[in-house]
């Protein structure tokens, strides 16, 4: 008897340890499928935009997201490079992009780096007034700015009249400082007690451990003066410097509005604006990832 109820317990083990990860296989599938679904429905308009702006022939329809392959043609492109130059104009948006990245990461590393790691007067205060810069909208300092970029400094018509009041952000500032914050205090000790000074500490210690936040800092940065088109379009009046978000509002608001095809036009100008973006964070993506940031200290 004792036999027999030691065999059913075996065998009802048995199923249940089956009957497991059938569960556990099919709870993976659907939420695979779950995930799949919303990738499709964030791809979605970012595919139908491509489409669209290969369009010869406008089909606004929820059947244009499936064209006739004869009615796709690079006409659209064509026809902006015609009205704006765009190898001009892209170099123009990457000296402005270029600029004001490399004026935020490097002033945005030297304050964090002070604000985390540094031990000085006034420090609050000072971490206080870049979180109060944060919520003040950058349109309500477009006059004043204009008015001492253009009249008091005379830097109309320049790159730098349109990188300058885009120079410091504070955003990449933040994310320095939360980020150096982590670092283990035992390193920057440790190189204070070989002598080092606190730029060499910067640079041989803090900025190779921060990749991850230059690259975040990178990545927000260059969203906002690509595609910045308020400040650029009062700098400089000459079609030769405007960058690209500038040539594209005039070509949309003006050009395509004639354009054989008005639809395909303004998906092409979008497709245009937002592929530099979209390839930046595709090939930087797999970089997002935490560091080992207690690997230098022993204990």
């Amino acid at each position: 008897m004792a036999i027999e109820t030691i065999e059913r317990s075996s065998a009802t083990a048995r199923s249940r340890a089956k009957a497991r990860p059938r569960r556990g296989t099919r709870g993976r599938a659907v939420r695979l499928l779950v995930l799949f679904a919303g990738a499709l429905l964030f791809l979605f308009p970012f595919y139908y935009m491509l489409i669209g702006s290969l369009q010869a022939e406008p089909d606004t329809g929820i059947g244009g997201a499936w064209p006739d392959p004869g009615n796709l043609t690079l006409h659209n492109y064509r026809q902006i490079d015609g009205a704006i130059s765009l190898g001009r104009t892209l170099i123009n948006s990457g000296v402005f992009t270029g600029g004001v990245i490399l004026c935020t990461v490097v002033f945005g590393l030297l304050a964090g780096y002070a604000l985390a790691v540094l031990e000085f007067r006034g420090k609050g205060s000072v971490f206080a007034g870049v979180m109060l810069v944060l919520v003040v909208p950058f349109q309500l300092l477009t006059i004043p700015l204009y008015v001492l970029i253009v009249r008091d400094y005379r830097l109309a018509d320049s790159y730098l009249g349109m990188i300058l009041p885009f120079a410091i952000n504070s955003t990449a500032v933040f994310v320095f400082r939360q980020f150096f914050l982590q670092l283990p205090r035992e390193l920057f000790d440790a190189a204070r007690v070989d002598g080092a000074s606190e730029l060499t500490i910067l640079r041989r210690i803090a900025v190779p451990l921060c990749k991850p936040a230059l690259l975040t800092a990178v990545l927000v940065t260059f969203i906002g003066p690509w595609n910045e088109f308020l400040w650029p379009f009062l700098v400089t009046k000459e079609r030769s410097m405007q960058p690209l978000a500038v040539a594209l509002a005039n070509y949309m608001d003006t050009v395509s509005a004639r354009a054989a095809n008005p639809f395909g036009a303004i998906l092409a100008g979008a497709c245009v604006l937002a592929a530099p973006a979209v390839i930046l964070f595709i090939a930087f993506q797999r970089r997002f990832v935490s560091a080992n940031i207690g690997s230098g200290v022993k204990g």
